[in-house]
């Protein structure tokens, strides 16, 4: 009887900080968001603006971002490309940026598992691609940061501000 009463308590209090773990997750910020295409797949932390200034704030210009939150963001092509007119071989990189006013830099980079860009620097040795590419204002305020690939076109848009990578399969 004492086994079952000690087996009992156990199981009991097991299943009480189980549900209070569950209880106290919240969900998060950033949730992983994924854009799947034919050649193109995407993992990106997706941050909302929040009523926050983003770029020049937030987002510094001048500076490498992870274009996205947590963990840098990871596009994987599955055929040999050309991004912004340099050939890349078939593979995954971490995608960063780097933010202007007028132009952003993008850069592909060799290194995966990076958590932001804390360590690019470490790593800048990997880069497969670094593309230059215009700043284009939205007309409307973008809530959450969005990747999208369309026909030839790699296009991140948040807050008031997008920009396009042209992106097509090696040929």
């Amino acid at each position: 009887m004492k086994n079952f009463l000690l087996i009992a308590v156990m199981l009991l209090t097991t299943f009480s900080i189980s549900a209070q773990e569950k209880k106290d997750k919240k969900p998060l910020l950033s949730p992983r968001a994924f854009v799947k295409t034919a050649d193109i797949n995407i993992s990106y932390g997706q941050p909302s603006k929040r009523n926050r200034e983003i770029f020049g704030a937030l987002v510094p210009y001048g500076q490498v971002w992870r274009a996205g939150a947590n963990e840098a963001t990871e596009i994987t092509f599955k055929k040999d490309m050309m991004f912004g007119g340099t050939a890349v071989p078939a593979g995954t990189y971490s995608l960063f940026a780097i933010p202007n006013e007028n132009q952003w830099t993008i850069i592909l980079n060799g290194q995966l598992g990076q958590w932001g860009a804390f360590e690019y620097d470490k790593y800048k040795s990997k880069d497969a691609a670094h593309i230059d590419v215009p700043v284009q204002k939205l007309g409307k305020v973008q809530e959450k940061l969005v990747y999208e690939v369309k026909k030839d076109t790699l296009k991140i848009s948040w807050d008031k501000t997008s920009v396009s990578v042209p992106v097509t399969v090696k040929k």
